[in-house]
């Protein structure tokens, strides 16, 4: 799949000139700004699910930070499809 992410139920395209911009944050913040010890090497979103790929919008972060952020800001996300249920069964008494 060229120029998404696999692993994802929906795939997101990389905008142009990603690599550029991804190349000049981590070349402005070189440290994690979350954790400020270990080297960035990821290119986050500030603001989560959001489509805003300029820099002012983006930081740069660890692996580790980025992935504690990443399932943080999923865990806080609202269901929007509801877990299919099954009815309740009728207990055979009641039918």
């Amino acid at each position: 799949m060229s120029g998404g992410w696999a692993g994802s139920d929906r795939v997101r395209r990389l905008p142009p000139g990603w690599k550029k911009i991804r190349a000049r944050v981590l070349e402005r913040d070189p440290i994690c700004v979350l954790c400020g010890v270990r080297p960035s090497t990821h290119c986050d979103h500030i603001k989560a699910k959001t489509d805003d790929h300029r820099e002012t919008a983006l930081q740069g972060v660890c692996a580790e930070c980025h992935g504690r952020k990443s399932s943080a800001e999923g865990n806080a996300a609202p269901r929007t499809k509801p877990g299919r249920r099954r009815p309740p069964e009728q207990h055979p008494g009641l039918l």
